[in-house]
């Protein structure tokens, strides 16, 4: 069931849309003798009027004969814009109908974040956003739109981070780096993609449970943070496998820990930073967004579709390529995770004094 808590308009939960058509009319079984003394007027006025808005109770319930667009709210060739292209014809193949993948970029994913709030709740204008729908209000007041209204379809991915150092940094595991941040607090450095973004969280996390002192270095984007400490010029960064992947085979890094809460397969002798620092999990996810007011009906649709392609074993491989882990999870469970991250994440959005004012 939709949470309150998440405040999405026009939906009262159960799969229920109220008909902006009928809002403030008396229900047909509510006539009373003298509205019904015309003899048979006011069922034939009921019978020309059903027409005009039984299509609109059907439309608020069910997808239409037309192609559906998935935004995407930053650059193509990124990861968000990657999984997206290779859910693509899988979900199209589902619905029966084309999936259109497009990049609206811009304000840190505000401006296609905002382009499908505003759009029709008819499961037509969907977008693909992660943690950035949490962070993204804390870290910019005045934003014309809210997250929280806009109803979840489904989580489609989970990804931890990588804790990668540069070759030559003093201590060779997770353990090492830790003593050496204790040894000269607010020295050793960790690059990420940016102010706010969750992988800036995740080092707030560690030095918090940790009870080390590092000094952050923001850059523009995970590939800049990597070749930094491929460089040399920073001590270590927080990014995604995949943008790290190119400091590994060039044998100029190497991968001390991962953030989320299992080990993974291709990384095996990298600890989760859990096993070492207890308490410690943060992964970073990719949902499915709609416009305010879009009905349960149609939410589970969509999800049933994107849950076919990200459960295809032709698919898994490629997102997993991409440094993401598939999810398939509908509307209830996605809603709970993520008021479950915006909670964590609002606290370390206040201790690293990142909320505005």
């Amino acid at each position: 069931m939709t949470s309150p808590e998440r405040g999405i308009a026009g939906y009262s939960g159960g799969g229920r849309l109220a008909n902006p058509v009928l809002a403030g009319q008396p229900d047909s079984g509510t006539f009373s003798c003298r509205e019904r003394s015309g003899g048979n007027t006011m069922l034939r006025r009921a019978l020309l009027v059903a027409p005009l808005w039984a299509p609109a109770i059907v439309s608020a319930q069910s997808l239409q004969d037309r192609p559906i667009r998935l935004v995407v709210p930053y650059s193509a060739g990124g990861v968000a814009d990657t999984v997206a292209r290779i859910l693509q014809q899988k979900v199209s193949e589902h619905l029966g109908q084309p999936l259109i993948v497009e990049n609206r970029t811009g304000a840190a994913g505000a401006i296609g974040a905002a382009f499908v709030a505003q759009s029709p709740p008819d499961g037509h204008t969907l977008l693909l956003e992660g943690a950035t729908s949490i962070t993204g209000p804390l870290a910019h007041r005045g934003m014309t739109f809210d997250y929280a209204a806009m109803p979840i379809c489904a989580q489609i991915t989970a990804a931890p981070y990588v804790l990668g150092i540069r070759a030559g940094f003093p201590g060779d595991d997770l353990r090492g780096y830790l003593a050496e941040a204790r040894r000269r607090p607010g020295e050793v450095t960790f690059g990420t993609p940016g102010v706010a973004h969750i992988a800036h969280l995740m080092g707030e996390m560690l030095q918090s449970l940790a009870d080390v002192r590092l000094e952050h270095v923001p850059f523009r984007g995970g590939a800049d943070a990597a070749r930094e400490v491929a460089g040399g010029r920073i001590d270590s960064c927080l990014i995604s496998e995949s943008s790290f992947s190119p400091v590994l085979r060039g044998e100029r890094g190497r991968v001390v820990a991962v953030t989320g809460a299992a080990r993974r397969l291709n990384l095996p002798n990298a600890p989760t930073i859990g096993e070492i620092v207890p308490g410690y999990e943060l992964s970073t996810w990719m949902m499915i967004f709609s416009p305010p007011g879009t009905s349960m009906p149609i939410r589970r649709r969509l999800s049933q579709a994107f849950a076919a392609a990200v459960t295809d074993p032709r698919l898994r491989g490629r997102i997993e390529e991409s440094g993401n882990d598939p999810v398939s999870a509908g509307p209830e469970q996605a809603e709970a995770l993520w008021r479950s991250e915006r909670e964590k994440l609002t606290a370390l959005m206040r201790r690293a004094g990142l909320v505005a004012g």
